[in-house]
């Protein structure tokens, strides 16, 4: 037969993480004898006996006539909430096909894109070593399961040519055998990262020592969501930086309960607190903040955390006014300081709250 792979997210925009149900896909049909191809235009549908779309994600586009294909087969969290059904275990558990995207990683390096842009696809080995949460947080895809379980070995998905590993674990730190997964990930001898974050509200003591020790790839990342659960972060945070001296980072989700007055006080709250313990945040903006009366300022905001390098060094004020400095009109006022003398205008309380808080100042730990 003949098999076309699309990943609907790569065409629509692009996408810098490759797409591991559509790799395993890939990888099982290549090894039943059938001829795989990665698919970079909807019209090449016709000419497959079978075709395989994913997408990841809610917002990318797909042509409105699909439905006039009968040889295709549609999945992911793109398309289904909780990702519709689950692969057959002989897929899921199948080695990923890591020369799926080759061709095309080649034609844009061909065309001036650096090799760097695709390191994802080329450099790391992907997989799940666990899979599920017990918290089934109500903006997270991954509700299928209320608890953590060992979902494979890294075996499983290890290509001994690749340097690094990643992993899409969705609670690693929730699985009570957390410490058999890292030890099998560190006998490798690759650096490995798990890129949903962890779960800094489940660390303790013998979890921060243990993990602080590890040949991590990168900035291990946390989640601080909700503003209630600031005193566990906080108490947490402690422990680990206790043990840890590299950079820590947090996910800070803003723009999903509301997008009024209180979420933006509640997103500079948070800030604040990762100041305080030495953490840099990086602000996930809900899509609903494009209809909020703060979209300027949830857009400033993010650039400013979002970038250490400003976040570092400068308050939000000294980021708006150096973006000020490099305004091509010296007459007029850039759109970064305009949102946060708007912004000051209305709520000159919060402002004088937020707005020159320094990481320099306020760190303690």
């Amino acid at each position: 037969m003949r098999i076309g792979i699309v990943d609907a997210d790569l065409i629509d925009k692009g996408t810098r993480h490759p797409n591991l149900a559509l790799m395993k896909l890939s990888g099982w049909n290549k090894e039943v004898g059938n001829e795989v191809s990665l698919l970079e235009r909807y019209e090449d549908i016709p000419a497959y006996d079978k075709v395989y779309i994913g997408k990841v994600f809610s917002f990318t586009r797909v042509p409105e006539n699909l439905h006039i294909y009968h040889n295709i087969q549609c999945g992911g969290t793109g398309f289904y909430e909780d990702g519709g059904d689950n692969l057959p275990d002989d897929i899921e558990h199948h080695m990923p096909d890591y020369n799926l995207y080759n061709d095309y990683i080649n034609k844009q390096i061909g065309k001036g894109i650096k090799r760097e842009h695709y390191s994802d696809y080329l450099d790391y080995s992907i997989g799940f070593m666990t899979r599920g949460c017990f918290r089934r947080c109500s903006f997270c895809v991954n509700k299928k399961y209320d608890h953590a379980f060992r979902h494979a070995h890294v075996k499983e998905f290890l290509d001994e040519t690749r340097p690094k590993i990643y992993l899409w674990d969705d609670n690693v730190l929730a699985y009570s055998k957390w410490k058999e997964v890292f030890e099998e990930l560190i006998a490798t001898g690759r650096p490995f990262q798990f890129r949903q974050g962890m779960d800094i509200r489940l660390m303790t003591e013998e979890k921060a020592e243990f993990i602080s020790r590890v040949k991590y790839h990168g900035d291990f990342i946390f989640a601080f969501d909700h503003i209630e659960d600031k005193k566990q972060i906080e108490k947490n945070l402690r422990i680990w930086k206790k043990y840890c001296k590299k950079t820590t980072k947090l996910y800070v989700l803003v723009a999903y309960d509301s997008q009024d007055i209180r979420d933006i006080v509640n997103m500079m709250e948070r800030i604040k607190i990762l100041m305080k313990c030495g953490c840099i945040p990086y602000v996930m903006r809900y899509e609903a903040y494009k209809s909020s009366e703060f979209k300027g300022l949830y857009i400033q905001i993010a650039r400013w955390c979002n970038q250490p390098r400003f976040y570092k060094k400068m308050s939000f004020r000294q980021f708006c006014e150096a973006n000020q400095k490099y305004h091509k009109n010296p007459e007029t006022i850039c759109s970064t300081l305009q949102t946060l003398r708007a912004f000051e205008h209305d709520y000159p309380d919060i402002a004088a709250k937020y707005f020159d808080l320094r990481f320099e100042d306020l760190r303690m730990l």
